[in-house]
């Protein structure tokens, strides 16, 4: 019962990430309207023909919502991919040869993981110049320690299992017992943190957005839509509230996402 009932919970989730990728798939297929351009009324609400109003210019905000998932959800997908790649090779570099490498690598895990992953995300773009892409490698640089402490720690688990002692006692070198027994062990729970990592990415890539860092107008952006509609959120709340929600949406999934995969692991 409680399996069913988690699979019940787990079905929203994943219709949400579903349509989600349908609108950076084939955004055309979801609305006719184009995004940069003002065919409408100004500041229309949430009516049949514009299902999440318009903006101050008679642009659809749905349209605009709708080609903006591209830039955001492959910039998280790149940030994902950042982090898991590099966070997974410092900790199985620290996992695996322990001493002197792996007390360096985790004193430098513990400083970044010192340092609010926005604030750290924000320190790197402004090293690497503004825009999306540079937005997704700052986020994914950003969670590398969360990797490389999640993986280390799966490899000296794994490691001390009869299994891998047994590997050991038939004859098997460091290297083939390290790729043939502890990676494969080890690297489920990555499965999950990525998932978890994925609507966390989506968050940081819209507040950088938001702060200006990010994709820049006309071009629509989950975070940028928000910033251009704060002035009028007293007038026209659909312009903040449903690209918000939106988001919102997409992070819950991406959660339960990670929980559902982290339980089957």
């Amino acid at each position: 019962m409680a399996r069913l009932n988690h699979r019940r919970t787990l079905l929203p989730a994943l219709l949400v990430l579903g349509i989600v990728v349908l609108w950076a798939a084939v955004p055309q297929m979801f609305t006719s309207s184009l995004p940069i351009e003002g065919h409408a009324e100004g500041l229309l609400p949430p009516s049949r023909e514009h299902i999440f109003g318009t903006d101050a210019v008679g642009r659809d905000l749905f349209a605009r919502v709708v080609y903006g998932t591209r830039a955001s959800v492959l910039a998280a997908l790149l940030a994902v991919s950042v982090g898991v790649s590099v966070g997974t090779l410092l900790g199985i570099l620290a996992g695996a040869r322990g001493g002197v490498i792996d007390s360096l690598i985790m004193r430098g895990v513990d400083v970044l993981l010192a340092i609010p992953s926005l604030l750290l995300s924000l320190s790197i773009i402004i090293v690497l110049g503004f825009g999306t892409f540079h937005a997704a490698i700052a986020v994914g640089l950003a969670s590398v320690a969360f990797f490389a402490r999640l993986v280390r720690t799966e490899v000296r688990r794994v490691a001390r299992a009869d299994f891998v002692e047994a590997a050991y006692g038939s004859g098997g070198s460091s290297t083939q017992v390290l790729l043939r027994h502890i990676l494969p062990n080890s690297l489920t729970p990555v499965a999950a943190m990525a998932a978890l990592q994925f609507g966390t990415a989506i968050l940081q890539i819209s507040v950088l957005g938001f702060l200006g860092y990010g994709t820049p107008p006309p071009t629509p952006e989950w975070g940028l839509l928000i910033a251009d509609s704060r002035n009028y959120i007293a007038t026209a709340w659909w312009l903040t509230v449903l690209p918000g929600a939106v988001i919102v949406a997409v992070v819950l999934s991406a959660h339960s996402l990670s929980t559902a995969v982290g339980k089957e692991t």
